[in-house]
């Protein structure tokens, strides 16, 4: 329980910000697209994360650490949209159900998956958040908002590298013997 007594900001309350010089029913949109993509990229770094923990088998080692950087990336990100809301006035989103309330994506459940199933649920991840981060990419620059545009482009080039990572792992082609795998 908390045992602060003054609020200062209610979440959900945009106050702008006078100094960024963006009115605040603009900075109210991206706010709340911000917070989206927040959202969604915490529930995308737990995913990762979890994957990073539990991977198994013949990749092991190469999977691991790509999960573990592609977590740390959306963490990474995750606090660019932060810092970012908070300079448009608002206050950033916090706490587990609160992410997966907000975000336009749903984690797996809390099985243990084969590799190539979670890798799937992964792209299937990435591939929605991709798609928030373009629509709130026009959404900034329709609103004349370009750091935070150039911003989330920076958060989408590195999502989409992953992305393409995981597309390679998921190929047919492989070292492994089939015989390895009966």
């Amino acid at each position: 329980m908390s045992t602060q007594k003054h609020v200062r900001q209610q979440y959900g309350e945009v106050e702008g910000s006078e100094s960024l010089r963006i009115p605040s029913d603009k900075a109210e949109q991206i706010v709340d697209a911000l917070t989206t993509d927040l959202a969604s990229t915490y529930v995308l770094y737990h995913q990762l994360k979890k994957h990073h923990w539990i991977v198994e088998g013949a990749e092991f080692r190469d999977l691991h650490l790509f999960l573990g950087e592609a977590a740390g990336d959306a963490e990474e990100a995750a606090d660019v949209l932060a810092e970012r809301i908070q300079a448009l006035g608002g206050v950033p989103l916090s706490g587990g159900a609160n992410f997966e309330e907000h975000a336009t994506v749903s984690p797996e459940d809390t099985d243990a998956y084969d590799i190539r199933s979670s890798l799937e649920n992964n792209m299937e991840m990435y591939g929605d958040v991709i798609e928030s981060l373009r629509e709130h990419i026009q959404l900034a620059n329709n609103l004349g908002d370009y750091t935070t545009e150039e911003e989330l482009r920076e958060i989408l080039q590195t999502t989409e590298e992953h992305a393409h990572h995981i597309e390679h792992y998921l190929e047919d082609d492989t070292l492994v013997l089939e015989s390895s795998t009966h």
